[in-house]
């Protein structure tokens, strides 16, 4: 019982830290944005994200690391998941050019309501408290998210479709975290992602050195820091942690983004932003408790 409860803890905390490094990551991406496309950026920076993790699974591999799957199959689970986080970040992207930033944050967090619902009909059933404490932190997100009328235009039907995937990427990483070694898994989606995202941006972006250049900064940071170090938290984290519980965890990325956004970026945290982020954080504790 005791190794079960340090199991649940460490699960716990991997993925609160994931969230930490996604959420202080937003500053990063939207100033590398500034200078180079979307496609081009995720590339670069999955790319980043793989080498990052390819001395950790390289080392895990010499040891005799569990890896529960072999190298093929490893191989093949680490190329669904990252064309799974492709086609979410994709979506996502392009929506957010047709509608507000606020929108795409809320519409995308709705993931926290479909990882349950897709877990039911692949034998991850989610406990009750699970799916309260996702609507109170889907609650806390709209607050934090947004601020004028919630129509549906274009946009917010890319950035839901990227919101479906975003779910079926955890539910996936559900199945594959506790049969691999996190490193390894970690590196093959990355590697899966970047050959997508730079296929698809030498398609329908313009890349030059110079703009990438000028973007470097974020890029390096927004590859180790939120693709190499977020990413590879959260494959660690979903070995000990259901998914449906995992999202909600996850959603604390709106929280760090909020406050980092206050701190380095001088945006303003409203007092109704911050009733949401209670909410988030109440989502998460109700999750939490009824898990133990």
């Amino acid at each position: 019982m005791a190794r079960r409860a340090a199991t649940v803890y460490k699960a716990d905390l991997l993925l609160f830290l994931a969230a930490l490094v996604w959420g202080t990551g937003f500053v990063a991406q939207r100033a590398g944005m500034r200078h180079v496309g979307p496609m081009t950026f995720n590339g670069i920076r999955f790319a980043l994200g793989a080498l990052a993790v390819l001395p950790a699974a390289l080392l895990a591999r010499r040891k005799g690391g569990r890896a529960g799957l072999r190298p093929k199959a490893l191989a093949l689970g680490g190329a669904l998941a990252g064309l799974m986080l492709f086609v979410a970040v994709s979506f996502q992207q392009f929506g957010i050019v047709h509608t507000t930033a606020g929108k795409a944050g809320f519409i995308t967090g709705l993931y926290m309501v479909f990882v349950p619902f897709i877990g039911y009909f692949v034998g991850q059933r989610a406990r009750l408290g699970s799916w309260v404490g996702a609507a109170v932190a889907l609650a806390g997100l709209y607050l934090l998210s947004v601020t004028g009328p919630l129509r549906v235009a274009r946009g917010d039907l890319l950035v839901l479709v990227g919101a479906v995937f975003w779910a079926v990427h955890i539910v996936v990483l559900g199945w594959l975290a506790p049969r691999c070694e996190p490193a390894g898994l970690a590196c093959a989606q990355f590697t899966a992602c970047a050959v997508l995202s730079m296929v698809a941006a030498l398609v329908s972006e313009r890349v030059r050195g110079s703009e990438i250049a000028a973007a470097a900064l974020p890029i390096v940071y927004g590859g180790v820091m939120s693709v190499g170090v977020g990413f590879t938290l959260q494959v660690a984290g979903q070995r000990g942690a259901p998914p449906a519980h995992a999202a909600i965890l996850l959603s604390l990325e709106a929280v760090f983004a909020a406050v980092a956004g206050w701190l380095v970026l001088g945006e303003g945290l409203t007092p109704r932003g911050m009733v949401g982020c209670a909410l988030i954080l109440a989502g998460v504790l109700v999750s939490q408790l009824t898990r133990r």
